[in-house]
């Protein structure tokens, strides 16, 4: 079966809502393209995550929220296309203020979305693990969540907090209770730096569906999803590793091309055509297609 004949009549929203549900915690690998999403999907996962830093870097560009709704959009459609699994993707700011983020909501579920997570910061918006990140007010954050929940179908939203680095753990778990009453679904309390914040953060918001990042080289510490879970959280995300290790990989190959004029150094490393062909299904194509040329010429 190819993502041309899949049909899913279940919205991605209300599959991801649904998985919600489940009490074990909720893996939601990076996948930075449809090739990704694809493997992803093949090593057994059920959800998977659409990172902005992965987006942009992709693009060449930093995350400094420089990219679009129609850029996000095109990853949208690769990732939820190519899987068929429901995705959460990484919305920023919302692109603007609300209005702006109501339309980013409808072209996201257009697109494929099944979930997104919002945050509190301003324009221009940083990586949640760096300095001097600059927020908007509990009030103003609030509003472009309930607008958000206004403009979504079944779109899964989620309250993404930076406010720890700032203001501290109560004034973040403030924002988490004012978001929740906005509409939101869950929340992503950022950039905790310990597991006793970390376990502070549920125990305040119980029954409550929290996120944890596991990004590398970032201010929290890097549990298992089983640890995690034990902690009281329901999703994990580890956003930007396949791009990381892909990066890394390219940047091999292109020194061993320039040191050695040729890439027979690189082949063990190398995905073969078979390996290739068999992820994307490229004979699956090819039956579909003969199929529907015998049907119209018998």
């Amino acid at each position: 079966m190819t993502f041309l004949t899949h049909h899913d009549n279940i919205p991605a929203g209300r599959r991801f809502h649904d998985r919600l549900a489940d009490p074990t915690i909720f893996r939601l690998p990076g996948a930075h393209n449809g090739q990704a999403a694809l493997q992803a999907r093949g090593a057994g996962f059920e959800g998977l995550y659409l990172s902005g830093a992965a987006m942009s870097a992709s693009m060449g560009l930093p995350d400094l929220g420089l990219i679009t709704i129609d850029d996000v959009c095109f990853f949208i459609r690769q990732v939820a296309g190519a899987s068929g699994l429901p995705v959460l993707v990484d919305a920023d700011t919302g692109y603007g203020e609300a209005l702006n983020a109501m339309v980013m909501v409808r072209r996201f579920e257009e697109a494929g979305a099944a979930a997104i997570h919002l945050e509190d910061q301003i324009l221009p918006k940083k990586c949640g693990h760096l300095s001097d990140k600059r927020l908007a007010t509990p009030a103003d954050m609030a509003a472009k969540i309930a607008a958000v929940c206004r403009a979504r179908r079944d779109l899964v939203v989620i309250a993404r907090t930076d406010a720890v680095a700032n203001e501290g753990i109560d004034a973040a778990i403030s924002r988490a209770h004012l978001y929740l009453e906005a509409g939101a679904d869950a929340i992503f309390p950022e950039a905790l730096t310990d597991v006793g914040m970390m376990r502070t953060f549920a125990e305040a918001l119980p029954g409550i569906p929290l996120l944890a990042n596991m990004t590398e080289f970032g201010r929290t510490p890097r549990l298992t999803g089983a640890e995690l879970e034990d902690l009281g959280y329901r999703m994990v995300i580890w956003p930007v590793s396949s791009l990381r290790v892909a990066n890394r990989a390219q940047e091999n190959l292109y020194a061993a091309l320039r040191d050695h004029d040729c890439t027979d150094a690189m082949l063990p490393a190398m995905q073969t055509r078979q390996e290739l062909y068999d992820t994307l299904g490229y004979f699956a194509f090819e039956d579909l297609d003969a199929g529907i040329r015998r049907s119209v010429l018998p």
